[in-house]
């Protein structure tokens, strides 16, 4: 070891790490996504659009055959490719054909004229809970299904926001976070101007930085300085939306791993509440102080004239290996006590959301000749359901069956 590493302090060591990391990352990513280093969406084929509109393969290729609709890829094996947006075209086409209403809402689902946004908030303070996985295989899922989506990472560490293929230390300047629409000072800035596109159509993100964690220091000083009448902290994220909610049909937002300013603001906000459990005791005694803490502080915001009313409150089971017996002991504990609250279908623990997210992909994004076709079916299955579980209690907000 030589005398200058010797003399290296911690803080000047663990600096040291973070920018070999950060390169390597960047490295990394130039070699997932050149020239330009950044993700695309993959095609689809006529199967997997037939499946999403709930129609037949034949209806598909009818419209195609009579040039009434978008104009798919041909591959080389003479099978069409439909991009997802060539799919919300055809979304539009076949709903514009059905006499029923009813019948037009389940092919082009969007919300409509009294609706209100949907915000739904995924939470825990336990790390390794599978909230970004939960939060980016949701919003995924959602714009497949031909919805608007805002995706917004409220936690300072990233994760969301590099499953969108940004890197939060390159890629996320100053002020371009939600901090930015929540700050307290001159610098504050609209929402819209914070909100970017994505390579994944129908979903906008709202990114991530370190930058958050200023919300949670500058707002014990803000509460100290209120003047009468000033907007309060717990109000912020939710006027932010405010601005923006009509350029949306849901909003999800991956709350930071503990129970601060940002995530009470988040808790507001929201009309639905998913909070991520992986059904271990350790996992479990954690999130009942989760709960603890969560009651009390909202009944706190409750007193100071902050209205809490959440369409739905659900516990998504996540990570979950149905041949654990402790864990399925663990699983028949919560839904004994939670009886409905806890989502019907577990998130079960697979290689495939290991091996999809070593290229920052969901499920919903990676080849299918990249994982075994079995290994891939059954993740799919599994977190389709639980997904489609939120998408059903959405639609139960607006009204409809």
């Amino acid at each position: 070891m030589t005398q200058a590493a010797v003399r290296e302090e911690t803080p000047e060591k663990i600096i040291r790490y973070s920018e070999l990391l950060s390169e390597k990352l960047s490295a990394l990513r130039l070699a997932l996504y050149p020239p330009e280093a950044r993700k695309t969406l993959r095609t689809f084929t006529t199967l997997e659009v037939a499946q999403m509109l709930g129609m037949s393969e034949s209806s598909i290729r009818t419209i195609d055959l009579s040039g009434t609709g978008p104009e798919p890829q041909r591959l080389a094996n003479g099978r069409r490719a439909f991009t997802l947006a060539q799919i919300n075209e055809l979304r539009a086409h076949f709903a514009g054909r059905r006499s029923n209403a009813a019948d037009a809402a389940e092919i082009m689902p969007r919300r409509r004229a009294g609706d209100k946004l949907q915000v739904i908030a995924v939470s825990n303070f336990k790390g390794g809970s599978g909230k970004t996985t939960t939060s980016v295989h949701l919003t995924h899922y959602l714009a497949l299904q031909g919805l608007r989506v805002l995706a917004i990472d409220l936690d300072p560490q990233a994760s969301l926001t590099s499953m969108f293929g940004l890197q939060p230390e390159f890629d996320v300047g100053q002020n371009e976070t939600l901090y930015a629409a929540l700050r307290y000072d001159a610098e504050r800035r609209p929402m819209a101007e914070v909100v970017r596109k994505t390579y994944f159509e129908g979903i906008d993100l709202v990114p991530a930085n370190l930058e958050l964690a200023e919300y949670e220091h500058d707002t014990p000083r803000a509460l100290a300085t209120r003047e009468a009448g000033a907007e309060l902290f717990f109000q912020r994220v939710a006027a932010a939306l405010g601005e923006i909610e009509e350029h949306y049909d849901v909003v999800v937002i991956d709350c930071p791993p503990q129970l601060g300013f940002l995530t009470l603001g988040a808790l507001f906000a929201a009309t639905g509440v998913l909070v991520t459990v992986h059904p271990a005791m350790l996992d479990v005694a954690s999130m009942s102080q989760f709960l603890l803490m969560a009651g009390e502080l909202m009944s706190v915001i409750r007193e100071a004239g902050g209205r809490l009313e959440h369409d739905f409150l659900k516990f998504a089971l996540t990570r979950h290996d149905p041949n654990d017996h402790p864990q399925l002991h663990v699983v028949a504990l919560l839904r004994s006590l939670f009886t409905d609250a806890v989502l019907k279908h577990p998130i079960v623990e697979t290689t495939a959301i290991a091996n999809a997210s070593i290229e920052r992909k969901s499920l919903y994004e990676i080849e299918r000749t990249s994982i075994g076709r079995e290994t891939l079916n059954r993740a799919l299955e599994s977190i389709s359901a639980a997904n489609a579980e939120v998408f059903d209690l959405m639609k139960q907000a607006w009204g409809r069956k």
